[in-house]
């Protein structure tokens, strides 16, 4: 895999990264807008808590959380994602069967514990989007066909900075697919991140599907075509300055009302069933759907070959964390 290793292309100027990564940012929602026809919409920073739409995630982290004093007694919390709100959005703007919606996602994940790594930060910019599905296409295909577009504008993309700053991490020409059990078949007795790092290395990139996550938004209970769970997964790439497995994106298609049910109930959380948006889902005001989202500043740190996600957006960070920056020669913003 090819990687820039001079000081000079390792070490651009503040003003000439900042620049890089508005061109990176530009390209891609280009691509992807073509690739997946989208059509780019506005976003909500935060939604009503008793609305249904907040992404809950793990169910552990406390969203940020406001009241407005012109509006009342109602509380507020800024977005964990747009997963559930984006569904929403498509059938607001009407959008038809084939097409979908995309945005700019910001969040802020204040219980986020992992800011000593690197790669995670409490603040989160992603694009978001949704496109709409007929019941005939809630299958393994479509999800893979949507993969392998996505890929596609992934490489475009990297090729537009390899030809104008010349650097380029050196994607594979295909992305490779595995189901979670299967990478449990191949790499019995390692952790996740274990398995992750080894299929990574030796393909580059990888789709793995058959992740359990909010029950809510993606259908991972129901079989797909080859007898396995999972409608939904994770874009991963080989890392080659960090020597890891480095997620890029998550998508999947979304539950229908018999996942959604069926889901909640193993998750304890069918209390969730009154909520509007649930409601909304239960009544057939909401079509079905696939969508997902894509870290900004995950690529950009991706497709500049950087060490540290502070390196391309601007956040707050621990002492440690920075004196270490400091002292190895890692710029932040």
């Amino acid at each position: 895999m090819s990687t820039y290793l001079t000081k000079e292309k390792r070490e651009l100027s503040l003003l000439k990264r900042e620049e890089t990564i508005f061109f990176i940012k530009q390209t891609f929602q280009e691509y992807l807008e073509q690739a997946l026809d989208l059509f780019r919409i506005s976003a909500p920073l935060f939604v009503e808590r008793d609305s249904g739409m907040q992404d809950n995630l793990n169910g552990i982290e406390a969203p940020v959380a406001f009241r407005v004093s012109a509006i009342g007694k109602s509380i507020y919390e800024i977005v964990h994602s747009l997963a559930k709100w984006k569904r929403y959005a498509l059938a607001k703007y009407n959008i038809p069967e084939g097409k979908g919606v995309y945005t700019d996602m910001n969040a802020i994940r204040a219980d986020e514990e992992s800011l000593t790594t690197g790669i995670h930060s409490v603040y989160v910019d992603q694009w978001d989007w949704e496109k709409v599905l007929s019941p005939e296409e809630r299958s393994l295909d479509t999800l893979y066909s949507i993969v392998r577009r996505i890929y596609e504008v992934l490489k475009k993309t990297e090729g537009g900075v390899e030809q104008r700053y010349g650097i380029a991490p050196g994607l594979p020409e295909e992305i490779a697919f595995f189901h979670s059990e299967e990478l449990e078949e191949m790499y019995p007795g390692l952790t996740p991140e274990e398995k992750e790092n080894r299929v990574c290395r030796k393909y580059g990139a990888v789709f793995i599907n058959g992740i359990s996550r909010a029950p809510d938004y993606d259908d991972w209970t129901t079989p797909n075509s080859s007898g396995r769970d999972g409608l939904n997964g994770d874009i991963l790439v080989w890392n080659p300055v960090l020597g890891r497995a480095f997620e890029l994106s998550s998508m999947g298609i979304r539950v229908n009302k018999v996942a959604l049910y069926r889901q909640l109930k193993i998750c304890g959380c069918l209390h969730r069933i009154s909520q509007p948006w649930h409601q909304m889902l239960l009544s057939g005001q909401l079509p079905e759907s696939i969508g997902g989202g894509i870290g900004q500043s995950r690529l950009c740190m991706f497709l500049l070959c950087k060490r540290h996600i502070g390196e391309v957006q601007v956040s707050v960070w621990p002492e440690r964390v920075m004196s270490h920056c400091e002292a190895s020669g890692i710029s932040l913003l």
